[in-house]
């Protein structure tokens, strides 16, 4: 399946990577979208599989000044466990595929609302905190301060893994392709059966504004700039 179904209400539809910069920059536009409409996540799988990375200089050496703009543009903070913690710590491996398991994992547990509070917390326990997401043991800790059960978590996880998590990212790659999404973060506005890609690189570090966009249901996006968003690439993991 390429697309949505269907559906009689608005829904926001957030193509992400849990280790996308970009997409840690875009989280208050998340957490705004929430408190208007539903948002549905999609995880894309950019470090996972054979794209999985073990930290080194030359990863160090790529990703922070790019995190160093992110933050400037969007004033999300990068902590210094991160930035001399764990981008040093050459035992951890960025892998995607783990973090976007839990937060199925959670969603099915809980619900769409607690996978995106799992989502929020994972992107802080990384870039703020410079804990290794890829591990269970993390993983299970987030959830846990969720409200959920460390063998429930388990077990769900486990399910998530062997059964869901493989379809789940080749259908968020589908979706992208189909709405014609260069990378990470990608939001598509559904509208019944009608898909809008939102320039949401013009909205970063405003939360404010784009609340009102989304809250307004007549008004139309200003023209596009030359200048597209930022983000990182669905299949290399960089970012621009």
């Amino acid at each position: 399946m390429t697309r949505p179904q269907t559906t009689h209400e608005t829904v926001l539809h957030y193509i992400h990577d849990p280790l996308c910069g970009w997409c840690y920059g875009a989280a208050p536009l998340v957490a705004a979208a929430r408190r208007v409409l539903p948002v549905q996540a999609h995880g894309g799988g950019m470090m996972a599989g054979r794209n999985r990375r073990r930290v080194d200089a030359q990863l160090r050496d790529y990703v922070m000044p790019h995190d160093h703009r992110i933050a400037q543009m969007t004033g999300q903070v990068f902590g210094e466990n991160y930035f001399n913690g764990l981008l040093k710590d050459t035992d951890a491996v960025f892998d995607s595929a783990p973090p976007i398991a839990a937060v199925l994992a959670v969603q099915s547990i809980k619900g769409d609302a607690a996978g995106l509070d799992m989502l929020a917390a994972i992107q802080r326990a990384h870039y703020q905190q410079g804990r290794r997401i890829s591990e269970v043991s993390t993983l299970t800790e987030l959830a846990q301060a969720l409200g959920i059960d460390a063998a429930t978590f388990a077990a769900e996880l486990q399910r998530v893994e062997q059964e869901e998590l493989d379809g789940h990212i080749a259908a968020s790659r589908e979706l992208l392709n189909y709405v014609g999404g260069r990378g990470f973060p990608t939001f598509v506005l559904q509208r019944g059966d009608t898909l809008e890609v939102l320039d949401t690189g013009r909205w970063l570090g405003q939360a404010e504004q784009w609340t009102q966009y989304l809250r307004d249901e007549t008004g139309a996006l200003p023209p596009a700039t030359e200048d597209a968003a930022a983000q990182c690439d669905l299949h290399s993991g960089h970012c621009d």
